[in-house]
C-alpha cells in the first residue's frame, strides 16, 4: 500500500490504517507536537487532499539498536552472574560469547579481558524495585558499593560491582520524578 510517494491510504483498510498509525506513532505525536523527529524522509497526506507532512529534519543518525560490550576475565564466572545473580535472559550464544536482553538494548560478554575494569566504565541499569533488587541481590553475595539512596538530582540509586570490578549502578525512578511525566500531555 505504499508508493514512491508514500502510503496510499485510500487503499487501505481500516486494520491496515490502524496498523501504519501504530508503527508510526512516535512521528505522528511528535508532529501534533510541533516537534522535529530524528528521520528524514517526505511523507503526504492522503493522496488529492492537497494537504502533505514536507520534510521531516534529520537531528542526528538514528540508531536502530544499541549494545554494552564487557571483556570479562573470566567468561564463565561472568556469565553466571549477569545470567544466574542478575536474572538476565539471553538473547543469542555463541561460540565465546553471550549477548543478554538489556531493557530496549543488549549487553554482550564476549573475549577477554584485560587485568581489571576501566575505573570510567559503570553499566546504568534502571529497577522496577531498588530495594527489593538490592535484598536480593545482597543475599546473593554481590559486592555492595552503595547501599541505595535518593540522590540530589532526584534518582535512587545503589551500587554494586560485577566479578571483574565494573561498576553498576540500579537505580529507580521515583513517580513524582520528571523521567516518568507523560510527555504526549504536554
Amino acid at each position: 500500500m505504499t508508493d514512491r510517494n508514500g502510503p496510499d491510504f485510500s487503499r487501505m483498510t481500516d486494520a491496515e490504517l490502524a496498523d501504519w498509525q501504530y508503527e508510526h506513532r512516535d512521528e505522528l505525536d511528535a508532529k501534533e507536537r510541533g516537534l522535529r523527529t530524528g528521520r528524514s524522509r517526505r511523507r503526504t497526506g492522503l493522496r488529492g487532499d492537497g494537504v502533505g507532512w514536507g520534510r521531516v529534519e534529520t537531528l542526528g543518525m538514528e540508531v536502530l539498536n544499541s549494545r554494552l560490550i564487557v571483556r570479562p576475565r573470566d567468561r564463565q564466572r561472568s556469565l553466571r552472574f549477569y545470567r544466574d545473580v542478575l536474572g538476565l535472559a539471553i538473547a543469542r550464544e555463541f561460540p565465546g560469547g553471550t549477548v543478554f536482553f538489556l531493557g530496549q538494548g543488549f549487553l554482550e560478554l564476549s573475549g577477554q579481558g584485560g587485568p581489571g575494569p576501566s575505573p570510567d566504565q559503570v553499566l546504568w541499569l534502571q529497577v522496577r524495585d531498588l530495594a527489593a533488587e538490592f535484598d536480593r541481590l545482597r543475599a546473593a553475595g554481590v559486592t555492595v558499593l552503595a547501599e541505595p539512596a535518593r540522590q540530589p538530582w532526584g534518582l535512587d540509586e545503589g551500587w554494586i560491582t560485577d566479578p571483574d570490578g565494573m561498576r553498576i549502578v540500579l537505580v529507580e525512578v521515583p513517580a513524582e520524578h520528571p523521567m516518568r511525566a507523560d510527555l504526549r500531555k504536554l
